[in-house]
């Protein structure tokens, strides 16, 4: 086979057989596919689309371009959940030790940020001693032992995966739905998953702001996923506000702790960690019905049990023994701290999601460029959720700084990002379920 004649094929409209696809895939990891035809397949791709089963082609290709995790050894369902991205997003931190806590196995391998969105990563380095990226042996035995263990991509998993997005990233073929689902499921399915959840952010920031792109990419992945032969659902979840009250790595992380013991649990967090727990219990056969699955989680949280689940992991992984119960000992805020507030009164009637999370990167909690340094003392908590009713007394946010220099530019983006008005407003959280 030739590369130029598959690039072709594509070009063309053509339907791309199996065998094809691996022989791109194959000379995507071994280097003898340059990047100029990957960029060509990728355009290629990005006009002509593909077909569902080309979709389930390459996706199992990259992932078989490296390692995948086999788990047949533990007693239980091997589960993750992928989310697409959000401001204020820090589910992760909870929804694993929970589904630990009611007998689920949660090998998460996630991902840092870029963008306006944060990463998973980055709030785990926030913790003393957290190991991101363990050798196998230790993601082996904290996920066999706790339960559950969150940590980086490692160099083995999909490495074609690795090479594609990187020139993607350079040559405008990014926002392909189809290239989107064989990225995202190549990096998950060589977890050895057995159960996927997909939470599909829709609303200003999102990585896809309209609900009819968020439901089109559900329906990929989904549809892909099970075709790849892991029982996988999506739900599409809101992001017209920030998730949790707060955005930033230490102050998420935080933010989250608080969850876990019960001190303070945002609503809009509860409800959306809740329904993707419940839905991941539904799919692998540990619970009966969505609302078993519901009970059974909301006893994890209540209990406690999720807390210790997540304390294990911490100390498992090189974390503080008593991260749980002496958190704000080990998180480093920055100093200055100061409430941003609105120039009027009234209720929150929109905002751009978005722009809160560029003001998190503008402070130095957020990335623009993979290698970026990353702050993790700075960003914002108090953040105001829609409908919220402000007043001279009540501030929009807060920002956690270095200097008043930043907090300048804090101030001014997240003020801009909300409008007020006289009218109620309702929030939202999970749209639809979309199952496989």
């Amino acid at each position: 086979m030739l590369p130029q004649e598959i690039i072709r094929k594509k070009r063309d409209g053509g339907i791309l057989s199996n065998d094809e696809i691996q022989f791109f895939v194959d000379g995507i990891t071994n280097g003898d596919v340059t990047e100029g035809q990957i960029s060509a397949l990728a355009m290629a791709v990005f006009f002509r689309g593909m077909e569902l089963d080309e979709r389930v082609a390459l996706t199992l290709a990259m992932r078989d371009s490296g390692s995948v995790l086999d788990w047949s050894e533990l007693n239980g369902p091997v589960v993750d959940k992928h989310s697409t991205g959000g401001v204020g997003d820090n589910v992760s931190l909870m929804l694993a030790p929970a589904l630990a806590a009611c007998g689920a196995f949660v090998p998460m391998i996630s991902g840092r940020g870029l963008g306006h969105t944060g990463g998973t990563l980055d709030k785990f380095d926030s913790i003393p001693g957290y190991v991101t990226q363990p050798d196998n042996a230790l993601f082996r035995k904290v996920t066999r032992e706790v339960g559950c263990a969150i940590i980086g991509q490692t160099a083995d998993l999909a490495p074609a995966d690795k090479r594609f997005y990187g020139i993607r990233d350079v040559t405008a073929t990014v926002e392909s739905i189809h290239l989107i689902t064989a990225s995202i499921l190549s990096k998950k399915l060589a977890a050895g998953l057995q159960g996927l959840v997909l939470d599909v952010k829709s609303g200003s920031g999102a990585f896809m702001p309209s609900h009819e792109e968020s439901v089109a990419l559900a329906q990929s992945l989904v549809t892909v996923a099970n075709g790849a032969g892991v029982k996988t659902s999506a739900l599409i979840t809101d992001m017209n506000e920030p998730l949790a009250t707060a955005a930033g790595n230490a102050i998420e992380m935080k933010n989250a702790v608080q969850f876990l013991t019960g001190d303070v649990i945002d609503p809009r967090n509860w409800d959306i960690t809740v329904a993707l727990c419940a839905e991941m219990l539904f799919i692998v056969g540990l619970v009966a019905s969505r609302d078993e699955g519901t009970a059974k989680i909301e006893k994890a949280f209540r209990s406690g049990a999720a807390a210790e689940k997540f304390g294990q992991m911490v100390a498992a992984l090189g974390g503080p023994l008593d991260f749980i119960e002496n958190m704000e000992d080990h998180l480093k805020l920055a100093p200055m701290v100061v409430d941003i507030f609105a120039d009027g009164e009234g209720v929150v009637q929109s905002i751009d999601t978005r722009e809160v999370g560029i003001a998190v990167v503008e402070l130095g909690g957020g990335r623009l460029r993979a290698a970026d340094p990353i702050d993790h003392s700075v960003g914002l908590d108090s953040l105001a959720g829609l409908g919220h009713k402000i007043d001279a007394n009540t501030p929009v946010a807060r920002v956690y700084a270095h200097n008043q220099d930043q907090v300048a530019k804090a101030t001014t983006r997240v003020k801009a990002a909300y409008k007020l008005g006289p009218d109620p407003v309702q929030s939202h959280t999970v749209y639809d379920i979309i199952e496989g």
